[in-house]
């Protein structure tokens, strides 16, 4: 697996040690806000085994995020394939941190360091972001990081349930047009 560096950050392969910070950040309702109802132990557990077999699989996929200088588990950051039933194919690029993580530039840092790879090491055409439209942080990270709106794209998720998680935005980014 490989693992990525940024001036503050390693995006890493996950370790027994992440199970218990990551089941906290996905129990937090805070976190949970765009993204749904909040997961029990068990199903996180069972999601850091899921990305870990399609990393080996794929070559790409969820990256632990690490901070350097205090070695704390801050999230995750990477590229996964976009689900069957969404209006669209290809290549999403997503991030997810734990509160105390918000605020320092680290969703803005892996996700530039995430990029790259995509573009540079695996040769990627384009990559997609998706958020829900109330999800105003994430797009500020996705025009941070270069991606721009296709508002053409926009569209209701078929796997959230009616309300505010429904309506969801697309934002894409090629090589031709990263900054």
């Amino acid at each position: 697996m490989t693992e990525l560096r940024t001036d503050r950050l390693v995006l890493r392969r996950w370790r027994d040690t992440d199970l218990a910070p990551w089941a906290a950040m996905n129990a937090d309702p805070e976190v949970r806000e765009h993204l749904g109802e909040v997961m029990t132990r068990e199903q996180s557990d069972a999601s850091v085994a899921l990305f870990l077999e399609e990393f080996d699989r794929r070559g790409y996929g969820w990256w632990a995020v690490e901070v350097l200088s205090t070695g704390e588990f801050a999230g995750f950051a990477g590229l996964d394939e976009v689900d069957d039933e969404m209006p669209f194919s290809g290549v999403e690029i997503g991030w997810r941190l734990a509160r105390p993580a918000w605020g320092h530039g680290y969703a803005t840092e892996a996700a530039r360091a995430v990029l790259a790879h995509g573009f540079d090491v695996l040769g990627l055409p384009e990559i997609l972001a998706i958020t829900t439209a109330t999800n105003v942080r994430s797009q500020a990270v996705m025009r941070r990081i270069g991606m721009t709106r296709d508002p053409d794209g926009d569209f209701d998720d078929p796997s959230a349930p009616a309300g505010p998680l429904r309506p969801n935005v697309l934002f894409r980014i090629t090589p031709a047009t990263r900054s």
